[in-house]
């Protein structure tokens, strides 16, 4: 089931008008919320980048927290699997195509929930393969727009050579993946890139950085060059839906050893741990080791 402009149908019900601004310009806004147990991960901080996003394109938020909570529990109940993730789908509303903001025009809302799986166990125990390419998207990467036309064609780069992600250099620079957040590995240190406007404000990046900062592991967040990426120890890729998972080629080359490294063991086991105390019933608290 799913909820479109405040009714819950089936999927195979839901329509939406030619005019929506949102197939007619990509005008609109989403957000990818994972739920473990049937309880959102992290919502209050998905609610708020919400919010910056609806922000950033000048749009009304719809709901308040509350009423976003319980749209979101309601989406959870009438669906089956104990882990779900959520899309929600924000967009200007329908009316005649013009470039200029349509007054008095409601939004449409959009909400639906598939099962979330974790990452194969393959990868998990072998690594992922990538490639880097040329950040060439807009400069507000920080707003989660549904038009995504850059990061598809960025994406499918690494698709096209059997590669499961494609990362970013925006001026020699590393930003982001095409649909995850990058970390690298050097010298046993972990490294982030800095939040800015070229990249998206991960949840999971947030999670990642907190378990190292409460569990002593060196970390910096800097900007970090393309060749520290092409010769890093380790290279970590993070999302809502894929969590942690290792990057053991880059470019057909090996990354450190091509193997998922002591950094990507230590990190994923603590995330899994964050998960159980967080989202599982256990003990409440950010997870050490």
């Amino acid at each position: 089931m799913i909820f479109l402009n405040g009714k819950f149908m089936p999927i195979e019900e839901a329509c939406i008008p030619v005019l929506d601004r949102g197939f007619i310009f990509g005008d609109g806004i989403y957000e990818v919320i994972p739920a473990y147990s049937r309880k959102p991960f992290r919502l209050a901080k998905h609610l708020s980048r919400l919010q910056h996003s609806l922000d950033g394109i000048r749009l009304k938020n719809p709901f308040n927290n509350d009423e976003w909570k319980n749209l979101l529990e309601q989406v959870i109940a009438n669906n089956d699997a104990e882990d779900q993730y959520l899309y929600l789908h924000i967009t200007r509303g329908v009316a005649k195509r013009d470039h200029a903001f349509p007054i008095g025009v409601p939004p449409t809302v959009f909400i639906m929930s598939n099962p979330l799986l974790p990452p194969p166990r393959e990868l998990l125990a072998g690594g992922a393969s990538a490639i880097t390419a040329l950040d060439n998207r807009w400069i507000r990467c920080d707003v989660k727009a549904i038009s995504l036309l850059p990061n598809v064609l960025l994406r499918q780069l690494a698709v096209d050579v059997h590669a499961l992600e494609t990362v970013l250099i925006r001026d020699g620079f590393l930003t982001e993946g095409a649909a995850s957040n990058i970390f690298i590995v050097k010298n046993q240190v972990l490294l982030a890139p800095p939040k800015s406007h070229l990249m998206l404000p991960g949840i999971t990046y947030d999670v990642v950085l907190e378990l190292a900062a409460a569990n002593r592991i060196p970390h910096e967040i800097r900007e970090i060059s393309e060749t520290e990426v092409v010769s890093a120890d380790e290279i970590l890729l993070t999302s809502s839906t894929k969590e942690i998972m290792p990057i053991t080629s880059l470019n057909n080359q090996a990354v450190g050893n091509g193997k998922p490294g002591d950094m990507f063991f230590h990190l994923y086991a603590l995330y899994q741990q964050y998960k159980a105390t967080h989202m599982r019933g256990k003990p409440d608290g950010i997870a050490t080791s």
